[in-house]
């Protein structure tokens, strides 16, 4: 984690440049994990963002639900500093610096969301056992839904899934700095998981009406619902 932190640290300044060119149609699948939250445009919901990097998603709240009570969380600071300029016009907003893959809700959140970012933790257990600790931070009819980057089924589909994502990425960025930067940090650092499996894993946590949102060959957004 203190890798990945320092990598975010360094790329804070440039994050929202960088996500999408790297990213295929990240602003699209923003866009749909927002759409899928099941609540009227004007509740007081509370919602926390994990790894909210330089805050786009909570912003997409914010401007969805306007009277959200939004929390942030990053484990970088210069992440943080970012997305507190981005959001500076929304009142109500509480920011915490932390490791996701420790995070304890201090309260019941109707919502919880997280973009490119769970990946990160490093073992399907880990994941599993986060997974369980979402659905107990949720409120009776709250939401989960992630936007991740995932694995494909099986390794014929991966390879198709990886050279589609190579040819996306060649359109903003040369094929040396794909082989020599963004694909090895990919390797050392992303620690994916099938997506079929994390569905799974979401019905065992007690997740209900679980589905896949969107989704862009190793790219989705997915999650369910806690029983009301």
């Amino acid at each position: 984690m203190d890798t990945i932190r320092e990598h975010f640290e360094q790329e804070a300044s440039e994050f929202d440049r960088i996500i999408v060119t790297l990213i295929p149609d990240y602003l699209h699948m923003v866009d749909a994990l927002v759409a899928a939250l099941p609540f009227d445009k004007m509740s007081a919901i509370r919602v926390i963002d994990l790894g909210c990097g330089t805050g786009t998603v909570a912003l997409r709240v914010l401007e969805t639900f306007a009277n959200a009570d939004v929390t942030c969380l990053d484990v970088a600071e210069n992440m943080i500093a970012t997305a507190r300029t981005k959001l500076a016009r929304y009142p109500h907003i509480r920011w915490r610096t932390g490791d996701f893959n420790t995070f304890e809700a201090d309260a019941p959140y109707d919502a919880v969301v997280s973009s490119l970012a769970l990946h990160h933790l490093p073992t399907d257990e880990d994941k599993r056992r986060f997974y369980r600790r979402i659905h107990g931070a949720l409120n009776p009819g709250g939401a989960f839904y992630n936007a991740d980057v995932v694995l494909a089924s099986s390794e014929l589909l991966q390879a198709v899934y990886m050279d589609r994502w190579r040819a996306f990425m060649r359109r903003g960025v040369s094929e040396s700095e794909i082989d020599g930067n963004w694909l090895p940090k990919y390797y050392a650092e992303d620690r994916p998981a099938k997506l079929l499996d994390q569905l799974d894993w979401l019905t065992q946590a007690g997740f209900v009406t679980v589905d896949v949102v969107w989704k862009h060959y190793n790219f989705a957004v997915y999650g369910g619902l806690k029983a009301g």
